[in-house]
This record gives C-alpha cells, sequence and structure tokens, in this order.
C-alpha cells in the first residue's frame, strides 16, 4: 500500500512538473554532432577489463591543483582520467600541493570570491574522495606514470601561466616532479591546459592543447598554442578526442576543455590519452 502511494505521488508531481514547463512532454533527441568518434580499436581497449590485462597498469599518480575549474581542477576531467584509470586497471594515488590558492572563484558567478582563501591541498581532497597526499612527498620511484587533468588551477596554483603566460614560472615540486618522471623514462599525461607545464618545465617537447585558430568560437583557447611554441616546445593540432603522444620524451596530451564540445567527447579524448599512458608506462 505504501508503495502504491509513493508511486502515484511520483506520478501526480511528474505531471505537475510538466504543466509547469519544468519538464518536457517528449525527450528530444540529441543533436548531430560534428566530432569525428573514437576509434573503434580504441574503444575496445578503453573497455577491455580482462584480469589479464588489468594486472600489467602499474600504479600511477595524478596530480590535483584545487577543485573547481575557474580556480581549481576542472571536475569533468579529473572523473574522467579516474574512470579510465580505474577500467584500465591502475593503481592511483592522487596529490596535491599544500599551497594557498591564487584565488577564490564563485563558480555561481564566475567572480572572484573578494576576502576567501582556501588551501589547493585540502580543496583537492574533495575529488580525491579525502584520500590526497601532499605533492613534496611524491616520489617517481614508486610510481609508473603521471598524470595531470586540467583546470585554471593548473594556470594559477600549479603555475603562474594566467598572469604571465609563456614567461610563467612552475611550483617547484610541479617541476621536481616533471624532471623526475621524464629522467626516469615514465609516461606523463596532462590534458586541457596541463601541457603548459611540461612545454615550461621539458625543453624541446611536443604537446597539444588542440586547434591554433578559433573556429566559429569552438576553440576559445586557441591563444594558448602560441604560448606553447613561445616556450620552446612544438605545438600539434588534435581534435578533442584525440591525443598526441611525443614517444621521445614520453609526454601524452589531449585538449579536453580546451575545446566547446558536448561532455562524451573530452571523455573520449582523455582515454585515449590515458590509454597511451598506459601502454607507454608497460614499454
Amino acid at each position: 500500500m505504501r508503495c502504491t502511494r509513493l508511486g502515484a505521488l511520483c506520478a501526480r508531481r511528474t505531471l505537475q512538473a510538466r504543466a509547469r514547463g519544468l519538464l518536457p512532454v517528449q525527450l528530444q533527441p540529441l543533436p548531430a554532432t560534428t566530432t569525428p568518434p573514437l576509434p573503434q580499436q580504441q574503444r575496445r581497449q578503453l573497455h577491455a577489463t580482462g584480469s589479464a590485462e588489468r594486472a600489467h597498469a602499474g600504479n600511477v599518480a595524478v596530480v590535483l591543483s584545487g577543485a573547481g575549474v575557474y580556480d581549481g581542477t576542472e571536475l569533468l576531467e579529473a572523473a574522467s582520467v579516474l574512470i579510465h584509470l580505474s577500467r584500465g586497471g591502475a593503481k592511483v594515488e592522487m596529490f596535491a600541493p599544500n599551497v594557498s590558492q591564487m584565488h577564490v572563484v564563485d563558480h555561481s558567478k564566475g567572480e572572484p570570491a573578494m576576502g576567501e582563501t582556501r588551501n589547493v591541498l585540502v580543496e583537492s581532497a574533495r575529488i580525491a574522495r579525502g584520500k590526497v597526499s601532499d605533492l613534496a612527498k611524491l616520489n617517481a620511484s614508486t610510481f609508473d606514470a603521471i598524470i595531470f587533468p586540467g583546470g585554471f588551477g593548473v594556470a594559477k596554483n600549479l603555475s603562474t601561466f594566467a598572469e604571465k603566460g609563456s614567461d610563467c614560472k612552475v611550483n617547484a615540486d610541479v617541476e621536481r616532479v616533471l624532471k623526475e618522471f621524464h629522467g626516469s623514462k615514465k609516461p606523463i599525461g596532462l590534458c586541457c591546459i596541463a601541457p603548459v607545464l611540461a612545454a615550461r618545465v621539458l625543453p624541446g617537447v611536443e604537446v597539444s592543447v588542440g586547434q591554433e585558430s578559433d573556429q566559429g568560437g569552438k576553440w576559445p583557447h586557441h591563444a594558448a598554442a602560441g604560448a606553447v611554441k613561445a616556450m620552446g616546445a612544438k605545438h600539434v593540432e588534435k581534435n578533442v578526442t584525440e591525443c598526441h603522444v611525443d614517444t621521445k620524451n614520453k609526454v601524452v596530451t589531449t585538449p579536453a576543455f580546451m575545446c566547446e564540445t558536448d561532455y562524451h567527447h573530452i571523455f573520449d579524448g582523455i582515454g585515449a590519452m590515458v590509454l597511451a599512458v598506459l601502454n607507454l608506462a608497460k614499454k
């Protein structure tokens, strides 16, 4: 009887919501997109969950820069990285620098929240479900690869790129771990704006932050490609579902939210990056 009443209540409230315009009368089909789909072979590899393949994925460090696109880690990018690493069978540990954020942004307004201060490590714990360590404790010898999700925290908290552009400085521990992994010939994955870290720290590295022109508003942050070049790195144009693999330096990059597109394209591009990182870690 109780379930019947509950069902009737839900049905009544649904009808009321539709009458008020809060719910569509009929679900509309998703609009067609022109972004190329992830190749079928890569999709099969990403969805493989066999124990034999998962057993060789190794240990991967993920470096966060806070929580929230405008002043920290881009949450959807971080989730995409973690889901693909989980699917690939990797053991993940998360890190963040124990420093204050450059500033705090009210994400409901897109404006700085005057008078507020937050700690990057503390905020990153929101994404890591509390399990995050100080970046100062990260040692490349205990990991097989490292990945940096994007978000403005990369440009504000892990570096000064948001203020200084190609003349930026990189957080000392971020620079240290990048050089440690690179020197140990262990793969480094970066998405969105995070490739600027590699461009600043690793001379002559190849990275991608997407396309080098606006293309009708699809690539609003395309100027970052020029900054990458100004720092002495080589920029390679890639679409959002793709990644670029610098085999010499073992650096893998994907544009992610440098592109204005649907969420699943971001997810697929990050999946391609994670897959390439895990494959490099096996070599």
